[in-house]
């Protein structure tokens, strides 16, 4: 028996985060929400949680001004999106499933007695334009309708940028922002690549090489990151690669992969993983000196957050950090 709910069966009640609401089908149809909390600059993170009594189609409609990107991390259970223009989508849990909508409309089905548990990051028009450029932005669907960008599992660094999205209601301001973006540059990575623009100056071979470096830096935090070993695994020349990278990406190697490390423990500090531990998965040999940097970046000590012991540190000197 499939049941068909409409979007104005939906009751929308406030959340306890300023912004935030829920919305929740009648309880006939079984336990049936999903939070949206607007975090700014045109990023939406929104959870949801579905168990309906018999398999459920909910009416669903996106719309607004240009493309929209949504990013769906599938925690548990199974369910899928059928547009009426567009291919049908499945979301799978431990997967991660990306996909653009122009304008369009369409039903979300759900299983039976079957737990559907997700978290969506949601980007405007507007934040895809300044993420990723007002070209590039547009060219993700075409026309009306979804369009299918990928699907890869979740990896477990991911999972940890997750856990604290997770329970937004008690983070800071500013710790949802950190961690919404933080997964958020994880999400458009993939895509940022086809953004570059023409009058960079560089050859396709060049940004691809630079690319795969700044993947490497990603993939590979907590290792041992040097500017020769990045330039031996890409096959660029010191210069080369120093000038290439701060002429594609506007910010130079070192200071990237800083702010790299940086927002990953801080999501990490966040999620309650100890001082040491958050130090040695963020390419730091030593704790004090991870503190020590981690003190200077953000104003206040790793010991600070609730949660994240200490261990005793190594005081000696990590000069291999690029």
């Amino acid at each position: 028996m499939l049941c068909r709910a409409c979007i104005d069966e939906a009751a929308c009640t406030p959340t306890a985060i300023a912004g935030g609401s829920r919305v929740t089908l009648p309880a006939g149809y079984g336990t049936c929400w999903a939070d949206r909390t607007p975090l700014g600059d045109g990023l939406t993170v929104v959870r949801s949680e579905y168990r309906p009594h018999h398999d459920l189609a909910e009416e669903a409609a996106q719309s607004g001004s240009g493309t929209a990107l949504v990013a769906t991390f599938a925690l548990a259970g199974e369910s899928g999106y059928m547009a009426r223009k567009g291919p049908v989508l499945k979301f799978r849990a431990g997967r991660a499933t990306l996909t653009a909508f122009a304008s369009s409309a369409g039903e979300r089905r759900f299983l039976a007695g079957v737990t559907a548990r997700q978290l969506r990051l949601v980007f405007s028009a507007q934040a895809l334009e300044r993420y990723l450029g007002e070209d590039a932005a547009g060219r993700l669907v075409s026309g009306d309708g979804v369009a299918f960008l990928g699907e890869r599992p979740i990896e477990p660094w991911c999972r940890v940028l997750l856990h604290p999205l997770l329970a937004l209601e008690a983070m800071s301001p500013m710790d949802r922002q950190i961690a919404a973006l933080t997964l958020a540059a994880e999400v458009l990575r993939p895509l940022s690549a086809g953004a570059v623009s023409a009058s960079a100056g560089l050859d396709s071979t060049s940004v691809g090489k630079l690319t795969s470096a700044r993947d490497l830096m990603h993939t590979h935090m907590d290792r041992r990151l040097t500017i020769p070993y990045l330039c031996m695994t890409v096959g660029l020349n010191e210069h080369a690669f120093k000038h290439g990278f701060r002429k594609l990406f506007g910010i130079t190697p070192a200071r990237y992969l800083l702010q790299l490390r940086m927002q990953r423990a801080w999501v990490l500090l966040e999620s309650g993983a100890r001082v040491s531990q958050t130090a040695y998965a963020v390419g730091y040999e030593h704790p004090t000196n991870f503190s020590a940097a981690f003190a200077r970046y953000f104003g206040r000590t790793p010991k600070s957050f609730r949660g994240a012991g200490s261990d005793d540190a190594d005081p000696e000197s990590t000069s291999h950090l690029c």
